[in-house]
């Protein structure tokens, strides 16, 4: 004890127990407040971005959409469409809409992906709605190929035709090619709906399907693939099919039915 009382009557006490606090403090400092500098990084960051987007939407998008993106009778309310619908309008050229018509068609966007982040997330702090996809989730390696087909025959045939060809709609309307479609967009457009088209959300077809069928449009759609059946026929499904049918399957009977017309008519009369 009386060396212990000693030493904390020592002249260096008072500093040594000063330099074991600072690094005491320091310590922690270093543990916890990168985390929240980060966030606090994020956060900014993303204000500017809302305000940058916000610049954006004035100039190109409030004219028909409202100050507010309450939608006008030019364009419908965008609170609550989310991210990902500004990302894939946008990221398509479909928006801003280039004169009013049956449906938006794709063509080359005018924003950079910089400005179409910006835009995304000004019209996702107007209201919660699905977000931009990751990679992971849009990406088909690893896929079913097989579910991925059987889902789209199901769900999207009768639209885009067998193998994504595109088709006619009504009124002037179409269902467009998923040809060399960025698979995001795909993902996206199977999120939001956009147009004539149904969305299918998380509750309804879930992040796997989704990828399954991308895989399965990937693969039907790639300069690599062979269709297994033969001549594909332009893989436009039963309409082409049934053509070919009549105008080649049918012409070869009728051609068969004259040749043995003629063939009997002529031994008739030897």
């Amino acid at each position: 004890m009386k060396k212990l009382s000693a030493r904390r009557r020592h002249p260096l006490a008072a500093v040594v127990v000063l330099l074991f606090a600072l690094a005491v403090t320091g310590g922690l400092y270093a543990a916890f407040a990168p985390a929240d500098t980060a966030k606090a990084d994020d956060t900014a960051a993303q204000s500017l971005a809302i305000e940058e987007g916000k610049k954006l939407y004035s100039v190109g998008c409030a004219s028909c959409h409202g100050t507010g993106g309450q939608g006008t009778t030019d364009g419908p309310s965008l609170v609550g469409v989310g991210a990902s619908a500004v990302d894939f309008q946008v990221g398509t050229g479909r928006m801003p809409l280039q004169q009013q018509g049956a449906q938006a068609p794709k063509k080359k966007a005018i924003y950079d992906q910089a400005e179409i982040d910006q835009l995304a997330a000004y019209i996702a702090s107007l209201g919660a709605g699905p977000s931009v996809p990751s990679k992971d989730q849009y990406s088909p390696d690893g896929a079913d190929i097989a579910k991925g087909g059987e889902l789209f025959r199901t769900n999207c045939a009768q639209c885009h035709n067998f193998t994504g060809k595109g088709g006619a709609l009504s009124n002037g309307k179409f269902a467009p090619s998923l040809e060399d479609v960025n698979p995001k967009h795909i993902y996206e457009a199977m999120q939001t709906g956009p147009q004539n088209m149904p969305s299918f959300p998380d509750t309804t077809m879930s992040e796997k399907n989704k990828k399954d069928i991308i895989a399965y449009l990937d693969t039907v759609n790639s300069s690599k693939s062979q269709s297994p059946g033969g001549l594909e026929l332009g893989g436009l499904g039963p309409v082409s099919e049934g053509l070919f049918a009549w105008i080649f399957g049918l012409g070869a009977l009728i051609v068969v039915a004259i040749w043995v017309a003629a063939r009997t008519a002529k031994a008739k009369k030897s």
